[in-house]
């Protein structure tokens, strides 16, 4: 099924060569829907480029363009805009075709590809804490849109499990380790004891020499800090899978450093046999020459002592994905801060050969009331297991108080599809590089750009069809005539158009706006027009419209890892 907009711009593309004209411009949505549904520059384009006229070469475009089968005829506007109105029928006809599309008329790819995509990435021994829920959410909700479009996607969860850390948690394992209240909170205690390993190994050299050797015992295999490293993993994964289960995010792979640490020999290897890498002072460094922005910036791929570092693990990642899970794209969602380091992969990966598309998709990060890093009263990160309970539990509130008739199940899974959401929603809905305020009191809200706001939406819409016995519309005809259903209908044809929208600079946001309009649409369709009290054949038609409405706000929040509860 063919969108309004990929219609309208294959035309557009039909008439450009007639008019002796070139391709140019873009065609988009109207900004401002008194002058129409669709609006093209492209006469503003070329009338820059060959110096002529914008409106004449707007009037001559419209003369070898027709849309007279789904559009009004195309107005000239302003310095040169082209508009186009979309008639009622095809709106109709479009409706009707996506109400009976269990796609709801989102076409899948032309071009898939296979996408790993490396999003999460918390650090085993170490609780997850507030700054994980960017990468997480978003990568995720890239995954299921990518998916829904026809790509395969892996999701690689690359879980920091290795590296010098565990030399500290090891002799602490060894000599402070309370069993009891390993048993009670697992994560607590082992990061209660690697601090106090810190504190003492900064103090007293003979400790730091002592941990120091616990690493070099489980880099060689020890069995024993193998196992201790082992069951510090397993601890961690549960409390991970925890979190993750909550938020439900699933992974294909968690390949952690350590997966990777008998490769690293080899890519140093490689890269000082090819050239790439050469000793300096040494150790084994790439220096970009050849790159400006990188010149004076030299990369270690394998330290004096001998040792690697996260450098050499991603560059055998890079490898590992390219040459084993053969993917044509690896996405890494991961902070602004790491952009230098990707800037230094990536261009190693391309010395080396390798033809993936290589993408650092970078956020901001999520600031407190204070309009700093989210930090707990002590100077801590904020736990995400805590956080994410203390949605859970501020929903509950809200539920006991505005249906307290609800069994304590029911009461108990809405407050997790709405506590959850609302965490989920406030990130997704912002443009991904912009630090935003946690506010608790805006995100539950049921008012304003919250999940919270769409759920009920929903909510209100299935309540439509449990006073009308849960009887479904007749898909026969839609009749659409009052302005307020008009626009819903347009606002419903437009989500097969921003879905793909989304991977477009990786901006679920796109989507999460998109999703808010539509509820204001429908809630002013729902004010404006009657739909149980209307007489046929509106009462049918309204009632299809409102379903369509329901479909595509639980399609689009599921694509943001969003759940709709049937209830509020």
């Amino acid at each position: 099924m063919q969108t309004f907009q990929s219609l309208l711009a294959k035309r557009l593309s039909d008439a450009l060569p007639r008019a002796g004209l070139p391709e140019a411009g873009e065609l988009t949505q109207a900004t401002d829907p008194r002058f129409g549904d669709y609006q093209t520059n492209v006469a503003l384009v070329l009338g820059k480029q060959r110096g002529e006229n914008p409106r004449a070469l707007a009037e001559k475009i419209v003369a070898h363009l027709d849309v007279s089968d789904f559009s009004e005829p195309p107005a000239v506007a302003g310095a040169g805009f082209i508009n186009f109105t979309l008639q009622p029928a095809a709106l109709e006809k479009q409706t009707l075709d996506i109400l009976r599309d269990e796609r709801l008329g989102v076409a899948e790819t032309e071009s898939p590809r296979r996408i790993v995509i490396d999003f999460g990435s918390p650090n085993v021994a170490k609780p997850m804490h507030v700054g994980h829920i960017r990468s997480t959410v978003l990568g995720d909700a890239l995954a299921r849109v990518g998916k829904f479009l026809g790509h395969e996607v892996i999701r690689d969860n690359h879980l920091g499990d290795w590296g010098t850390q565990f030399g500290m948690v090891i002799w602490g394992w060894k000599n402070l380790l309370d069993r009891q209240a390993l048993q009670r909170n697992p994560l607590a205690e082992i990061v209660r004891v690697y601090k106090e390993t810190h504190e003492l190994a900064s103090r007293d050299p003979k400790v730091r020499e002592a941990c120091r050797q616990e690493l070099v015992k489980l880099q060689a295999g020890d069995k024993e800090n193998t196992d201790i490293w082992n069951e510090c993993v397993a601890l961690s994964m549960q409390d991970f899978e925890r979190v993750y289960r909550l938020l439900d995010v699933r992974y294909d792979l968690q390949c952690g450093e350590s997966f990777y640490h008998d490769r690293l020999p080899g890519v140093v290897d490689r890269l000082l046999k090819a050239g790439i890498a050469e000793i300096s002072e040494g150790a084994a460094v790439v220096f970009f020459h050849d790159d400006s922005a990188l010149a004076d910036k030299p990369l270690i791929v394998r330290k004096r002592d001998g040792g690697f570092n996260y450098a050499t693990t991603d560059l055998a990642t890079v490898d590992y994905r390219f040459n084993e899970l053969k993917a044509d794209t690896i996405w890494y969602v991961v902070g602004a801060p790491q952009t230098l380091h990707f800037k230094q992969i990536f261009a190693i990966a391309r010395r080396e050969g390798y033809t993936t598309d290589l993408r650092h998709i970078v956020f901001g990060s999520v600031l407190g009331e204070d309009r700093r890093l989210m930090k707990t009263r002590s100077g801590e990160n904020v736990p995400l297991r805590e956080l994410l309970d203390e949605a859970c539990r501020r929903a509950r509130e809200i539920i006991d108080e505005k249906n307290p008739g609800l069994s304590e199940e029911e009461k108990n899974n809405i407050a997790e599809k709405i506590g959850i959401g609302a965490v989920k929603y406030a990130d997704l809905s912002q443009f991904r590089t912009t630090d935003y305020i946690f506010s608790w009191d805006k995100m539950l809200s049921l008012h304003g750009n919250t999940a919270p706001y769409l759920q009920n939406a929903y909510v209100r819409i299935r309540s439509i069809f449990r006073k009308a016995g849960d009887v479904a519309p007749k898909i026969d005809k839609l009749v659409l005539s009052e302005p307020a259903e008009i626009d819903l209908a347009k606002r419903v044809c437009e989500f097969a158009e921003i879905v793909p929208q989304v991977l477009n600079g990786f901006r679920p946001n796109v989507l999460a706006n998109y999703l808010f309009e539509l509820a204001n649409s429908f809630h002013a369709f729902y004010e404006a027009c009657p739909v149980l009290r209307s007489e046929e054949p509106a009462r049918s038609s309204r009632l299809m419209l409102s379903d369509l409405s329901a479909r595509v706000l639980q399609r689009g929040l599921d694509l943001l890892g969003i759940k709709v509860p049937e209830r509020m």
